[in-house]
């Protein structure tokens, strides 16, 4: 089973303690089971027979391309950024269920195997291009299983810092650092819709459009009602134009300037009196036209004074929404749940670490570490039970996934001993009847 020869420890500090290294019979990660069911139950990782072309041929070839895609999403959602980890989840009990439906006596893919899938199969032009769709393949998947009437869709930017020669690394000076720039677009439930990686110098706005007109595409033959929310990067009139000839509902930050300031120039006079122990809060809305727009739109104000402070914070809101002003600042607002997925998904998946030299591989590794987040947010926000719904990414990874599990075998089955310590069962068994219920109706 290819477990070390040598695996006793002992301990000192008390000599009745023994340590046994099983690493063929145990795993840490008896979480990920809960992600392949939900993985069979929403017909995931199953599309890469559509979507991806098999490249590899010949007798040599001993695991097939859902199989090797299986473990690159999963190695990542438990944690596992590298291909260099690859070697030692091979003997994982987990990982070999996960991958195949041969149990646990086949191995999983080596690292050599996952490096070449990863760096020469899924880099092929139309291999990269069958993950973008993929990802949209699962969005649309687990949005069917969302009640829903409209989508917002939140677009940013972030850093990816690099420390090396990583081809398409560049100096940003907003990031001050050495990095890739890629461009996110999450919906109001925290799935990734796409995204793209760019090089570290270019905009934030940058490519905005091959990003966003697929993912609008999908929305608009479901006949959905679309918005869209972005910070003061992309107040730009070609994305106002775009979205509006869409009839897409936009609210994009403005920035300021003395023509707007000036609209509102009665509210930036300090009120008169002591100064209040909470914010004063006005709005305003007006049309403005700048030079180099084709037509007046509607922007909201809003003006709060501060205690303590000596000029009011001011902040500007370009819209086509017919809500009233502190509406539109109220849904405009929700745009920070954006930045909280993207950390998210640095912090639980480390999607930053793009550590490949060619551009296009770092492109893949993107693009896996966007289906493993969204495989993990899909388990969040469609199988937890209420009194766990709060997790978020991070603590979906610790407390659910990365569960201590001993496998046992017997004459027809195959048991696998999880630590209760970890999770309660009852939670555990709640994710399970949840994701059975996902299933498609028979018939």
């Amino acid at each position: 089973m290819g477990e070390s020869t040598d695996s006793r420890a002992t301990l000192h500090f008390d000599r009745r303690l023994r340590l046994e290294f099983h690493g063929a019979t145990i795993t840490s990660d008896a979480g990920l089971l809960a992600c392949r069911e939900l993985d069979e139950a929403l017909e995931l990782t199953e599309t890469a027979t559509t979507c991806l072309q098999e490249s590899r041929g010949g007798r040599n070839v001993q695991h097939q391309l859902v199989a090797l895609l299986r473990q690159s999403v999963y190695s990542r959602l438990a944690g596992y950024e590298d291909t260099n980890d690859a070697e030692r989840l091979a003997q994982d009990p987990a990982m070999r269920v996960i991958v195949g439906r041969r149990g646990p006596e086949r191995q999983a893919a080596s690292t050599n195997t996952m490096s070449r899938f990863e760096t020469e199969v899924l880099t092929q032009g139309h291999n990269l291009e069958g993950l973008a769709r993929m990802n949209a393949q699962w969005v649309d998947g687990a949005m069917a299983h969302t009640p829903h009437r409209r989508v917002i869709l939140d677009m940013d930017s972030s850093e990816s810092p690099v420390h090396g020669e990583q081809e398409g690394a560049a100096y940003n000076g907003h990031f001050s650092s050495v990095c890739y720039h890629p461009l996110f677009v999450f919906n109001q439930f925290g799935d990734c819709e796409g995204a793209m990686l760019r090089p570290g110098n270019v905009h934030s706005a940058h490519d905005w459009r091959d990003v966003l007109e697929p993912i609008l595409a999908r929305y608009e033959r479901t006949g959905v009602r679309r918005y869209f929310r972005a910070d003061a990067a992309f107040a730009k009139p070609e994305v106002y134009e775009y979205l509006e000839e869409r009839r897409v509902l936009y609210a994009i930050r403005l920035p300021s300037n003395e023509v707007l300031q000036w609209e509102i120039a009665p509210l930036l006079r300090r009120p008169v009196g002591r100064p209040p122990r909470k914010p004063k809060i006005w709005y305003d809305d007006f049309w403005y036209q700048a030079g180099s727009w084709d037509r007046p739109r509607r922007v909201v104000a809003k003006v709060e004074w501060h205690q303590g402070e000596l000029f009011p914070r001011v902040g500007f809101i370009v819209t086509n929404m017919s809500a009233g002003p502190e509406g539109v600042l109220h849904f405009y607002n929700g745009r920070g749940t954006a930045e909280q997925w993207i950390k998210e998904g640095k912090y639980a998946l480390n999607w930053t670490r793009l550590s490949c030299h060619r551009f296009v591989a770092n492109q893949v590794r993107l693009q896996l570490f966007i289906l493993a987040y969204n495989l993990g947010n899909f388990l969040r926000r469609l199988c937890l039970p209420k009194a766990v719904k709060h997790w978020s990414l991070r603590s979906v990874q610790i407390k659910l996934i990365k569960i201590g599990a001993r496998l046992v075998r017997h004459a027809r089955r195959l048991v696998f001993q999880l630590a209760e310590v970890a999770v309660p069962r009852d939670v555990f068994r709640q994710v399970l009847e949840r994701i059975a219920g996902l299933h498609p109706a028979p018939g």
